[in-house]
């Protein structure tokens, strides 16, 4: 039987990506799913798209009242609230790796019975992620980073970041901002190899910036790093895990440094595994930095959706790597769908 996949408004500050474009609900549909999408204003793709495909459209929330067979395909976290949670739900939770709501949100599921399928646990039988934002969150966040060091040289702290219509535009915007300033800033990408840190890299490319890129060789001796503080702008681009060295801690912010900003763009303070324990929150679009020295200046950006600054490439880029594990969408055969839920099952298990 063809899923039912019911797409949700997104909750999360700032979001405008969406896992699907009206692209990707087209071949579902052709396919024979059953589409129903939640109308939203935030949503970089239009409503109306949607509706042209004869998509089902429902207000915003109203997934919580669909039947019980439905899957409900999302992006970020759902906000923390207390109701079992019943359905299929596709996102990224961030419950599997020792957060600190991760007990509340699961349990959630356990009494429910319902199944969390996380987009972060999407492998292939390589263990490699189906589907992944990488190089869009490597490319905004480095221009981030970029921009509160620019509102330094201005003796400022960066204000709210807004999205932009295109990449282009964002580089255009950087490209003025730098201006005439000299020296330009150098910076270091910690994850240079992968998705992630090859989107930084491009940006500061586009930008005819110097940039010392690291990957697993140059880290394979733990660490901290006396390297990272000899630069301006250092960019984390590996996920946390268990073998993650110390990158950047609490001593080596008092130590002499060049180096002004961090943007985390791996962004993971709630972990025991975080390289860079010297922030305890996320930041938003709105609040993008945090500071936390002032003599000399040191500001840490740590936005966990920043591809949503450029959603409609992000989308367009993401979509099409997520549709063909839609397109087979199982729970009843081995692959893909089947090793995200043993995962789940697992934390459900330990509870």
């Amino acid at each position: 039987m063809a899923p039912h996949f019911w797409l949700r408004a997104e909750d999360h500050n700032n979001e405008h990506r969406s896992p699907i474009t009206p692209t990707e609900a087209s071949a579902l549909m052709k396919a024979g799913a059953k589409l129903t999408v939640e109308r939203s204003d935030d949503r970089a793709h239009n409503d109306a798209d949607f509706a042209a495909l004869g998509c089902d459209m429902v207000d915003r929330g109203t997934w919580m009242d669909a039947p019980r067979d439905t899957v409900i395909l999302g992006l970020k976290e759902l906000p923390i609230l207390d109701f079992p949670l019943i359905h299929r739900h596709i996102q990224f939770a961030h419950v599997f790796k020792g957060q600190d709501a991760a007990p509340q949100n699961l349990d959630r599921f356990k009494r429910g019975g319902g199944t969390l399928y996380d987009l972060e646990f999407l492998v292939d039988d390589t263990g490699r992620r189906v589907a992944a934002f990488g190089y869009w969150a490597g490319f905004a966040g480095a221009a981030i980073g970029l921009m509160a060091w620019i509102a330094q040289q201005r003796g400022e702290m960066l204000g709210a970041v807004p999205s932009y219509p295109n990449q282009a535009a964002l580089v255009d915007e950087l490209k003025t901002a730098l201006g005439a300033i000299e020296p330009r800033p150098n910076a270091i990408v910690i994850g240079a190899l992968g998705r992630v840190g090859t989107g930084a890299g491009d940006l500061f490319s586009a930008l005819n910036m110097d940039v010392t890129k690291w990957d697993m060789d140059e880290t394979a001796s733990g660490g901290p790093f006396p390297e990272i503080a000899q630069h301006n702008i250092f960019l984390n681009c590996i996920l946390a895990s268990p073998n993650t060295p110390l990158f950047f801690g609490a001593d080596d912010v008092a130590k002499s440094r060049n180096l002004s900003v961090i943007a985390d763009i791996a962004c993971d303070p709630n972990s025991p595994y975080n390289p860079i324990p010297i922030y305890g929150d996320n930041t938003r679009f709105d609040a993008p930095i945090i500071r936390v020295a002032d003599m000399p200046v040191l500001d840490v950006m740590a936005i966990d959706n920043l591809p949503s600054m450029l959603p409609l490439e992000s989308s367009a880029d993401y979509a099409a790597q997520l549709l063909p594990v839609l397109l087979d969408f199982s729970e009843d055969k081995l692959g893909t769908w089947a090793r995200a839920k043993s995962v789940f099952d697992e934390k459900i298990a330990a509870l």
